[in-house]
């Protein structure tokens, strides 16, 4: 309660008798009052987290429309490496070119990054984004293909069936399909796991991509990094009849309260800048 009023420049008293009214206006107890100590109720809680997200909402709409000052100072990014390189870039190139004086500094990585507490002000991820004291804004999903080069098909044959891919070697990135199986979707929407036969790992896509455009394995690629390999047919999509899980696509920002204006219209900008690219490359 002390914190609330320095942090809005009223007494604490003021503070409780808002809060006794909230609650009087929406007819149910917000908060748990004690002698030693105030916690949520359920209701509280729900609130609350369901204003930070209006007001969230709304403070970047103002951020979108108040184009008049130009944004500047140093914007520090992390994202994965491919959807970072071939998702993110093309947005931040859009970002550069509307606000010149814009410093974007770029940290890859396939972690999970808080931007409240590791040093960042905003973080595209995929897959789940975790807990934290950060606002997860879903933006679509990032397309997975298992693929293999015309050469590779070739010599080894094409496989016909989830059950065969055991017969083929596999590359992947690091830290995907550690159990050796790789999760198939059918087209009735059946869940179907298929032994590898692993022979090749990196930590970085771009060696993954090099070892299947080279004919010496298959294995499964983000479809932005691939898709223009597809097209040209310089790689194949393998099990048709099947899909590879998609990653979900988020991007993390600090509450409202503790982000720049800066950062704020940044996020709105790559909310709609992503989205859209997502979009574009999924087709």
């Amino acid at each position: 309660m002390s914190a609330a009023a320095r942090d809005i420049g009223i007494g604490q008293p003021a503070v409780s008798e808002r809060i006794e009214r909230l609650e009087a206006h929406l007819g149910t107890r917000l908060l748990r009052r004690n002698t030693r100590r105030m916690s949520l109720t359920d209701s509280g809680a729900l609130f609350y987290e369901r204003s930070k997200v209006a007001i969230s909402a709304a403070d970047l709409a103002l951020a979108v429309v108040d184009e008049r000052v130009a944004l500047k100072g140093l914007i520090r990014i992390a994202a994965p490496y491919g959807a970072g390189e071939e998702v993110l870039m093309p947005a931040l190139l859009k970002l550069r070119a509307k606000h010149p004086e814009l410093n974007i500094e770029l940290v890859l990585n396939d972690r999970v990054v808080d931007p409240v507490t590791e040093g960042v002000d905003i973080s595209f991820r995929l897959g789940d984004p975790g807990e934290g004291d950060f606002v997860a804004h879903p933006l679509g999903d990032v397309r997975r293909v298992l693929a293999a080069s015309p050469d590779y098909l070739v010599r080894n044959g094409t496989p016909a069936s989830p059950d065969e891919l055991i017969h083929h070697a596999f590359a992947r990135v690091s830290g995907l399909f550690n159990d050796s199986r790789l999760p198939l979707i059918s087209l009735n929407n059946q869940i179907v796991s298929a032994r590898l036969n692993v022979v090749f790992s990196a930590n970085h896509w771009r060696p993954l991509y090099t070892m299947l455009r080279a004919g010496e394995a298959i294995g499964v690629l983000q479809y932005p990094v691939c898709r223009q390999a597809l097209e040209s047919g310089q790689l194949v999509a393998l099990l048709p009849e099947y899909t590879v899980p998609s990653f979900n696509a988020f991007l993390l920002y600090p509450p409202i309260a503790k982000a720049s204006r800066e950062v704020s219209a940044c996020v709105a900008f790559l909310k709609e800048a992503l989205a859209e690219t997502l979009r574009e490359t999924n087709v």
